[in-house]
């Protein structure tokens, strides 16, 4: 069980650090290539759905995960113990600093009424390119303490 859970720790941290990463790569920079016409473009594209409705689901399944691998593999030892924990804490903390830094300079470009001052809409653009790397790098250390622990429970001899 110990495992199976810290696995899928694992696999929901690297998926939510791998679609990080492709909006960084693809989305973000359309989204700036000519603002405003590209922020009217991809408010048209994102109608139905955008990045955070993977998002909102992913991650807090993330996190929930991430509790239960601390839970369950409370007694697999305390350096096992801090893995897990370690790997909670950055799951919280990366969507605190989603809420805090993200979802303002998300609604200033896909949410709030276009006006004509483009250097606001420039501006937050470039601060959520910017600090979506650090938002990434969260990720990453955080599906390095999901591996350690898993690799550390799976050379105990025995997954109870």
């Amino acid at each position: 069980m110990r495992k199976t859970i810290l696995i899928l720790a694992a696999i929901f941290a690297s998926g939510l650090l791998f679609v990080n990463v492709y909006t960084s790569l693809v989305d973000a920079r359309n989204w700036g290539h000519d603002i405003p016409n590209s922020l009217i473009a991809a408010r048209q594209y994102f109608s139905v759905a955008n990045p955070g409705s993977f998002f909102r689901i992913a991650s807090p399944i993330s996190q929930i995960i991430a509790l239960l691998a601390l839970i369950i593999c409370w007694g697999a030892g305390k350096r096992v113990r801090i893995y897990c924990a370690v790997a909670l804490v950055l799951a919280v903390s990366g969507d605190l600093f989603t809420y805090a830094y993200f979802f303002p300079r998300n609604d200033i470009m896909f949410v709030a009424p276009l006006t004509s001052d483009t250097e606001s809409l420039r501006a937050a653009w470039s601060g959520w390119t910017t600090m979506n790397w650090p938002r990434s790098g969260i990720l990453v250390v955080q599906v390095i303490f999901d591996y350690l622990a898993l690799m550390r429970v799976a050379s105990t001899p025995s997954d109870q």
